[in-house]
């Protein structure tokens, strides 16, 4: 896949220098606001999102290449704050909380205001969105691929790289998604989305871990899967910790990274702890929890994984090519 000078640049800020991408991920809106309070979470503040955003990313930022944040309560606070070391990675999420329509055929929108241009403009050296995604959707799944391709090109315009985390769901109502019945469809799901994705052009995926280890504790088939994932994907692929336990996470990681992973996106495994504490212990978890954590992943990432320019097509540069840009 060839890629353009400016989208290489974002992508050399948004990892380590081996290649490997070690981002921390604190973009979470509504789901942060069920963990603060899941019986009224409408009722959470604002500054409340904002105070534990801009706590953690002081803390845990100077570890990453990037920081995922989101427009409303962090993204220009933490540059504002100096809570984002000026070093480190910027990724800002485009898309709009929650869903529309059936919650079995799921609808991604974008925040209304906010665009590429303007997280270019902030300083971002990248772009997520969170894309509800099954193959098998039939027009759900085109209208989702029609959203891809509109940032696609907004990302090319703004020469700003596309991260793209699709996240399965079932099609079936009677199925939850965390049951035996969708363990089983569910390496299907995620390696087909990453391949039909993967093939519209984002730079990045941002992915599930494809076996469900709730129901699927062989990690022989574990690594399988993830071998069938990386030959798939046609962009560089790194791992999201969705709502995993840390240790979990950790053996995911190793087994994707050695697969052909290029790192991960990892938010609530590392720094769900520090959620309901407040003051000098959140402070205490943060330094001395979830730092670990984090330097945890970092040493695995970097020991197995496989840079993200292994993907890409690096152009042939010439004195002329200001012209053409």
């Amino acid at each position: 896949m060839m890629i353009s000078p400016g989208r290489i640049r974002g992508l050399q800020a948004s990892a380590a220098p081996q290649g490997i991408f070690t981002i921390l991920a604190i973009d979470h809106r509504d789901a942060l606001r069920v963990m603060l309070d899941a019986h009224t979470p409408e009722s959470v503040p604002a500054s409340q999102l904002t105070e534990l955003k801009l706590a953690i990313t002081r803390c845990l930022a100077p570890q990453a290449s990037a920081v995922l944040l989101d427009p409303l309560y962090s993204a220009a606070q933490a540059i504002t704050s100096q809570a984002l070391p000026g070093h480190v990675g910027l990724l800002c999420a485009l898309e709009e909380q929650g869903y529309l329509g059936d919650p079995h055929r799921r609808r991604t929108t974008l925040l209304p205001g906010w665009s590429v241009e303007k997280a270019k403009r902030l300083g971002a050296t990248g772009v997520k969105i969170l894309l509800f995604y099954h193959p098998e959707a039939g027009m759900a799944a085109e209208k989702q691929e029609q959203l891809v391709r509109a940032v696609l090109a907004e990302c090319h315009r703004w020469e700003t790289p596309f991260f793209l985390e699709p996240i399965s769901y079932s099609l079936d109502p009677s199925i939850q998604k965390g049951s035996v019945e969708f363990a089983r469809l569910r390496r299907r799901i995620v390696v087909e989305s990453a391949r039909r994705l993967g093939a519209l052009g984002p730079d990045v995926l941002k992915v599930e871990f494809p076996v469900d280890v709730k129901h699927d504790t062989d990690q022989a088939a574990w690594a399988e899967a993830c071998a069938e994932l990386d030959e798939a994907a046609s962009a560089p692929w790194a791992l999201l910790s969705a709502d995993e336990p840390f240790e979990v996470f950790k053996q995911q990681l190793r087994v994707a990274c050695q697969a052909g992973c290029s790192g991960f996106l990892a938010g609530r495994a590392v720094w769900r702890g520090a959620v309901k504490l407040t003051g000098a212990e959140r402070e205490n978890f943060l330094e001395n929890v979830a730092r670990r954590r984090f330097a945890e992943l970092v040493e695995i990432a970097l020991e197995f994984g496989k840079p993200w320019q292994r993907r890409h097509s690096l152009p042939e540069i010439n004195e002329q090519w200001h012209l053409q840009y």
